[in-house]
Parts: structure tokens; sequence; C-alpha cells
């Protein structure tokens, strides 16, 4: 055989956008606009279809995307709130479709555990956060506030507007905020040759760890 059939062409390897900012903001969207009903300023389900597709469907999305990058953080945090948001929206269309019957399940108690549980997997996930940056171990923490106080509220029988759903209400307003800004950091720091936002260093870095490994590549936001 000649040899010039056995030479293959290099293929350079292929690049992706970093998902981040579209998680972040999927993530912040949603969170603001369910929050707002739970405040009792924005009408209720109008996050619903929001939970399918932005905050489900296109954050889900970002976390496949950052395992191709490689980026276990992120992907892991993107992909289980996308399906966080996938499976309220399924659990509340189940409740609406008359298939949960509030007579035989206490839907109130059991959203308080959904919460609970989801309340555990943020925990670790906020120490975890103390190797990304400042902006996103922000998210974490007001979410970690939030989930906790929303759950309380579930339990306890408040309404939207008063009492711990209240305070949920405004703590995820908050989160939605500071999710926003991480993510409009990450996109303004993509589209600069130095980062313009400031998003902060890690919080926990050991001696002896240098920065690549306290902020891993493509961390959500990466600058």
């Amino acid at each position: 055989m000649p040899e010039h059939d056995t030479v293959r062409p290099t293929v350079a390897p292929v690049s992706i956008a970093d998902p981040g900012p579209l998680g972040l903001a999927g993530f912040a969207l949603t969170t603001f606009v369910l929050s707002g009903h739970n405040a009792n300023f924005i009408p209720d389900l109008t996050w619903l279809s929001l939970a399918l597709f932005y905050g489900g469907l296109a954050q889900f999305c970002a976390g496949m995307w950052e395992f191709r990058r490689g980026n276990t953080f992120a992907s892991t945090a993107f992909s289980t709130y996308g399906a966080f948001w996938l499976s309220l929206a399924g659990f509340i269309l189940l409740v609406l479709f008359g298939k949960i019957d509030p007579k035989v399940i206490n839907i109130n108690n059991a959203a308080g555990w959904f919460l609970f549980a989801f309340f555990i997997f943020n925990t670790y996930m906020l120490i975890a956060s103390t190797r990304v940056n400042v902006a996103v171990f922000g998210v974490f923490l007001t979410l970690e506030l939030t989930e906790i106080v929303d759950a309380i509220a579930f339990w306890s029988g408040s309404t939207p507007g008063q009492g711990w759903f209240l305070l949920g209400g405004w703590l995820g307003i908050i989160t939605a905020a500071v999710a926003w800004y991480a993510s409009a950091a990450g996109v303004i720091n993509s589209l600069t040759a130095r980062p313009m936002a400031w998003v902060g260093t890690a919080l926990w870095n050991p001696a002896g760890v240098g920065a690549a490994a306290a902020s891993p590549a493509g961390a959500l936001p990466r600058r």
C-alpha cells in the first residue's frame, strides 16, 4: 500500500462555548418568577412553562455541555437543578390533571420533603462551591437558605405572601439576583480579552493547591 494512503489528516478538537451563563440565566429567571409568586406579586403557575423549558430543559442541556467540557462541578449542578425544575413541574402537572388526589396525599408535606432533599444536595455543593469563586458561592448560599425556608413554609401550612412563604419568596428573589449577576459576568467576560466583571476567587484554597485546581477550567463562570 502506498505510504500516502496511510496518512490521516489531523482534525482539530471541537471547542464549545461556555454553557455556564445559560444555565445560570435559566435558573435565575425561573427562580425569580416562582419566588415572586411565593412573595405574592406574580400570579401562580406563571413559572410552570419556564420550569419545563428554561429552568428545566435549557439548564439541563447546559449541564450536559459542561460534561463535554470536563467540568464535574458545573455539570452536576446544572443537570441536577435542570432536573429539579422538570420534576417540580411534572409534580404540579400531575396535581392539576387530577392524577394526585390531595385527599389521599398531603401535597404540602410532599413538597416540603421535595425541597428538603434538594437542600441536602445543595449543602455539599455549597461546600464544593468554595473552590470556585465568590459569585458561585453566593448562588449556592442564598439557594441553601431559600430551600430550607420554603420547605418549612410548606410544612407549616403557610400561604403565599405570608409568614415563611413571604420570607422564602424574597430569599428566592435574592438568589435569582445573585445568579443573574453570575450569568451576566460570564457573558461579559467571554467578550473581553481580560475579565471585566468581578466574580472573586476561590474562598477555599488549601496550601499547596494551585489556582488551576482551586478554580477548575470551565467553572461557572470561568473568569
